[in-house]
């Protein structure tokens, strides 16, 4: 049977498993997968939609399945996608262009992500999440003087880590870097980023140097027991750190148990900018969608701030237009929340996306992070020896994959490279 013939006949399949109700837009998304975030999606988020939404989630491979089958087909009934920036990157051919949506209020850099290196408005923010700085009030005594919080730079994250250490006997600041810490997140997304502009591409640049320089002297400040830590909020409750770096959802208990003790901010900035590390889920429309001009609403829908609100409260996942958060959030959401608008909204915000196009290789690529921070700041051996020797490693994971770059990373045909 020909390939087209197996989608068309894998289409029939899906159709008769999950058939929309009729007049009901069908939101086929990876996200919000737990039965009790779809059902929050479905009576907290969408029932205002007029005419109805089904909400339907399923995993990456059944979600591709799908709308490869309808393309194929010629014709479909899902009306809206929602997923990830990596999720939407491989069926950028199946996506109709979006550019006629008003995303007035919707973060800037978010948006030209959605266009997937093109010209189209292939899809539209939605919601996010991303890593966060988060200290004790204890330890705002000791931020360099003239620093702003909301503006910091590595610079002054080390002095602050120093003045700490000096000022109390011992080191306060601490890093996610056990065996269940997301440490090669740091590395990836947030502290190469800033000194390079790359992910990728300047991983043995002289600009890397510097950054692994850099990480050599704030680890000289930092709590040597945070080779154990995973989830930074247990350290930051128990008073073992007081300035700390983590994902949102692993700092959320120390801000929800003791509200009034721990403030939120933007991670700091190097030389080429602020980067950060955004989880970024968005909606599109295949190109197969049965009414476009109801697909078109449902994404404007999806942007309104009450909505955005709404799905705060369903999936823990942040606005991506500014809104005033309801003093009935939770405090992590109301201590997370303005620091997360603040870094991705910055002047100088340079988003760094999670790897894509990698596969099974994903881990082999995170090790690469994790053995070279190990080698140079654990081990002390020569920063531009290890730079080049994983470099090497790299670039193979990279070939094998056959991964074209992500932002920060130039678009590049065929696997990216690794100067």
């Amino acid at each position: 049977m020909k390939p087209r013939h197996l989608l068309a006949t894998a289409l029939a399949g899906l159709l008769a498993a999950a058939p929309p109700a009729l007049g009901q837009a069908l939101f086929w998304s990876t996200q919000a997968q737990p039965i009790e975030e779809t059902q929050a999606m479905r009576e907290m988020v969408l029932k205002g939609f007029a005419g109805g939404v089904d909400y339907q989630a399923a995993d990456g491979g059944p979600w591709l399945t799908r709308l490869q089958a309808e393309v194929a087909a010629g014709r479909g009934t899902i009306a809206v996608l929602g997923g990830l920036h990596g999720d939407f990157a491989s069926v950028a051919d199946a996506l109709a262009d979006l550019s006629d949506v008003d995303v007035a209020g919707v973060n800037a850099n978010m948006v030209a992500l959605g266009r997937l290196g093109g010209a189209g408005q292939k899809y539209i923010p939605w919601m996010q999440a991303t890593y966060l700085m988060a200290a004790s009030r204890e330890a705002l005594a000791y931020l360099p003087e003239g620093a702003d919080l909301e503006a910091l730079s590595y610079d002054q994250l080390i002095a602050w880590a120093r003045a700490m250490a000096e000022a109390t006997g011992g080191p306060k600041f601490g890093l996610p870097a056990g065996p269940r810490g997301l440490k090669h997140r740091f590395f990836q997304g947030f502290l190469l980023p800033s000194y390079t502009g790359s992910m990728v591409t300047a991983f043995r640049s002289e600009e890397a140097e510097a950054a692994w320089e850099a990480m050599k002297e704030l680890w000289r400040w930092t709590n040597p027991a945070s080779t154990n830590y995973g989830f930074m909020q247990e350290q930051l409750l128990t008073g073992e750190v007081w300035l700390a770096f983590d994902h949102t959802a692993r700092l959320a208990d120390a801000f929800n148990q003791r509200p009034d003790d721990f403030v939120a901010f933007p991670a700091p900035a190097g030389p080429k900018g602020r980067a950060y590390m955004p989880v970024i889920a968005g909606v599109a429309m295949p190109v197969t969608a049965p009414d476009p001009a109801q697909s078109r609403a449902l994404i404007a829908y999806m942007l309104a701030p009450e909505t955005q609100i709404a799905t705060l409260r369903a999936t823990n996942f942040y606005p991506v237009v500014e809104v005033g958060l309801p003093a009935d959030m939770p405090a992590s959401v109301r201590a997370s929340g303005p620091a997360i608008a603040a870094m991705t909204t910055a002047p100088d915000a340079l988003p760094a996306l999670l790897p894509m196009g990698l596969g099974a290789l994903g881990g082999q690529f995170n090790q690469v992070y994790v053995d070279t921070f190990e080698r140079i700041v654990l081990g002390g051996q020569p920063v531009r020896a290890v730079l080049d020797s994983q470099a090497e490693e790299l670039r193979r994971i990279l070939a094998e994959a056959g991964a074209p770059c992500w932002a920060p990373d130039a678009p590049s045909e065929g696997p990216c490279p690794v100067d």
